[in-house]
């Protein structure tokens, strides 16, 4: 049996290595390595639990791009790593020095053993993978994330699309397709994966720096969101004086008019992402570069990890 397309949220997956794992594992040269080897370690996770087909590491070329904080600056605007475009320096969510240079390293290991990456020139691994989902017409999708802005991707047709949420680490990992995310936040089961987007622009999130319309929380943004089938929908009835759209709300989405003008083009991945793919997408049976992998364990400590993931690539047919 073809096993699914794991799509991977590289920065999501990473970072959660980086602050799961002790910064005390380290190369011989003191260089910390915790987030290359639980990354590594979580490929080797996904191989052994999951059995894909195929693979892609999807990569941020720009995680914050200009075409979303154009239209809504506050934009993960906390998280900028040095203050700029508005931002004081309270707002500031450095990214951790030692992290950083770990990234080029999880990169190598990456091509070491052949596996896929891809990204898009100004554009989210959010992007990247709501592009590559959103064309695949061969096999059953499985996004693997930590974050929740992705459930919005979860389809049955043409081909199934589900998310392996790991926000809360990969032991309990959760497999959640349209059904799933319906029954946790309420929205129709028909179109979850669009209605939760909808839904995440109504509420807000301050983690994302998207202010959401005040005064409407999840269950009454889900219950809109279902009442009226799309953002689109509830805000036309809204501005034609709809009796089904009470007026206390029909006020609050009038104030948040400007808001909810540029919020769909912010949350909604962008589908069309020039997408770049480095090659093949097949799971390799064996390492592409074999003496590469060797120096890459030994130079950064990455022994068991290493060791690990070589174990867990499927026997070659």
């Amino acid at each position: 049996m073809t096993g699914p397309l794991a799509l991977l949220d590289s920065a999501s997956l990473y970072f959660r290595s980086f602050y799961a794992l002790p910064d005390s594992m380290t190369a011989p040269d003191g260089t910390p390595v915790n987030a290359v080897r639980g990354f590594t370690d979580t490929i080797a996770r996904i191989l052994t639990d999951r059995r894909p087909s195929r693979l892609v590491a999807c990569l941020d070329a720009d995680w914050r791009p200009k075409f979303r904080t154009d239209l809504l600056p506050s934009y993960k605007a906390h998280r900028v790593a040095a203050p700029g475009h508005g931002e004081s320096e309270a707002d500031v969510e450095e990214v951790p020095d030692t992290l950083t240079p770990q990234v080029p390293v999880i990169l190598d290991v990456l091509a070491a053993f052949g596996f896929a990456t891809a990204e898009a020139a100004g554009y989210e691994a959010d992007d990247v993978i709501g592009a590559l989902a959103t064309r695949e017409r061969d096999a059953a999708v499985e996004v693997i994330t930590g974050d929740r802005d992705l459930f919005q991707l979860v389809r049955e047709e043409p081909t199934p699309t589900a998310v392996v949420y790991v926000g809360k680490g990969w032991a309990k990992a959760e497999v959640l397709g349209r059904k799933e995310i319906a029954e946790r936040y309420g929205v129709p089961v028909e179109h979850a994966g669009p209605a939760y987007a909808d839904m995440s622009a109504l509420r807000g999130d301050p983690s994302d720096g998207l202010p959401g319309v005040a005064g409407i929380g999840e269950k009454t943004a889900a219950k809109l969101i279902t009442q009226f089938g799309s953002l689109e929908e509830l805000i036309a009835a809204s501005s034609a004086g709809d009796a089904r759209v009470p007026l206390k709300t029909r006020l609050r989405l009038s104030d948040a008019a400007d808001y909810l003008a540029v919020a769909p083009t912010v949350v909604r991945v962008a589908v069309d992402a020039p997408v770049e793919v480095s090659g093949p997408d097949a799971v390799p049976t064996r390492p592409a570069d074999p003496e590469r992998v060797a120096e890459l364990a030994e130079r950064w400590n990455l022994g068991r990890s290493v060791e690990r993931l070589l174990a867990a690539l499927p026997p070659d047919s």
